[in-house]
């Protein structure tokens, strides 16, 4: 989906507690707080610290439309899963934060007048596939274990496969988002060209459409952006595209951090539009520098970073349990006034996000994609502790 890895670390040393309280009082979200992501795409999703990810996959679009990968044969274990349609989504997510590298599901290979699908999930080398597939399906409360059945695979393999599922998106008339391994189906549009190898966010996901197509609708021109859990940068880019008159992203993933600067530069812009800023989990006052470096931060300096109270438009394309639970951060950084959207949520699950934030804004509205929503509305003036 628009997908990230926000608060990722700090998610998954938070399932124990998700699993008890969480699945309790709120039983329609998710039972873990665990991938604190943002642009992600539910048939294609990538844990950040894996070597996938890590592979830092080189490709160009001028002098071929053929991904073009450098050689990478570690070996892995690829996991063929068996599980009912409606809790696939689900699954996926859970099966990232508990020990695997990426997920995918061929629709073409999953017919959608069958109960089951399969999933395709990829696990490094001397991973324990059992006790990995056991607790996602724990976490996410399934009554029985899901089949599975294990082969080995060359990295190399996986990679090349993942490249060549990505293809130009067209969100709306005269807006695309292109791989950049991809020539643009239109040079005249608007085209946001994406390597999403490293992060979340390719545009195909509901969630990071519906996203796009707010911003498309709010940006007039010189307003301030936050992109809360940036991923690959895809929405701070967008906004950027659309007129916004400076953008920040914000991701605690240093992998997303590098892959956003990577994608701000595919499309000529620069610092002085888009700044990317590294954030601290909660569990770890240690900042991890995406070029590999670790140093110490105070948290004066992440109040010079997050600057409440300024942003026009704020975007947090994440998922339901952060949005509830960080719902006051989230609302500070925005202007009174400013539009606030919400995203990464199913479409039953929008109750419990207008009922967090009806005291936060008002006129809210909300926007539905294939079973997913979006909600925006305005950050009321006298909002209690801004």
């Amino acid at each position: 989906m628009s997908g990230g890895h926000f608060l990722k670390h700090l998610a998954c040393t938070l399932s124990s507690r998700s699993l008890t309280s969480t699945t309790l009082s709120r039983p329609l979200t998710r039972p873990f707080s665990s991938r604190f992501f943002t642009s992600r795409k539910p048939t294609e999703l990538s844990r950040p610290n894996s070597p996938l990810a890590a592979a830092n996959i080189s490709t160009s679009s001028s002098s071929s439309e053929t991904p073009s990968a450098q050689p990478f044969a570690l070996p892995f274990q690829s996991v063929n899963i068996r599980c009912q349609r409606h809790v696939s989504d689900m699954l996926q997510e859970a099966l990232l934060c508990f020990g695997a590298s990426s997920t995918s599901i061929d629709e073409d290979e999953n017919h959608e007048d069958s109960d089951e699908i399969c999933i395709t999930s990829i696990f490094p080398e001397g991973e324990d596939v059992n006790t990995c597939i056991s607790r996602a399906a724990d976490s996410i409360s399934l009554k029985e274990m899901p089949s599975y059945k294990v082969t080995m695979g060359e990295q190399y393999d996986w990679i090349k496969k993942t490249q060549e599922s990505f293809h130009p998106v067209e969100i709306t008339e005269g807006l695309w988002i292109v791989p950049e391994w991809k020539t643009p189906p239109d040079s005249q549009a608007t085209n946001i060209i994406l390597n999403p190898g490293l992060a979340f966010g390719t545009g195909e996901h509901p969630t990071t459409k519906l996203c796009i197509l707010l911003l498309h609708g709010l940006i007039k021109g010189g307003e301030q952006f936050l992109d809360y859990g940036t991923g690959s940068g895809i929405l701070a880019i967008a906004a950027v595209k659309f007129g916004a008159a400076f953008s920040v992203g914000i991701d605690i993933d240093p992998q997303a951090i590098t892959s956003a600067r990577q994608n701000a530069t595919l499309n000529n812009i620069g610092p002085e539009q888009m700044q990317l800023h590294l954030v601290p989990s909660e569990t770890c006052g240690i900042w991890t520098d995406p070029c590999g470096g670790v140093e110490e931060r105070s948290s004066s300096e992440v109040e010079t970073i997050s600057q409440t109270d300024k942003y026009d438009v704020l975007i947090a394309n994440i998922l339901l349990n952060p949005l509830l639970d960080l719902a006051d951060q989230i609302v500070s950084y925005a202007k009174p006034g400013g539009v606030i959207g919400l995203s990464g949520i199913l479409s039953e699950q929008l109750p419990y996000i207008i009922e967090r934030y009806s005291q936060f804004l008002e006129g809210i509205s909300t926007t539905e994609m294939d079973g997913w929503a979006c909600v925006h509305g305005r950050k009321k003036q006298n909002v209690a502790g801004n």
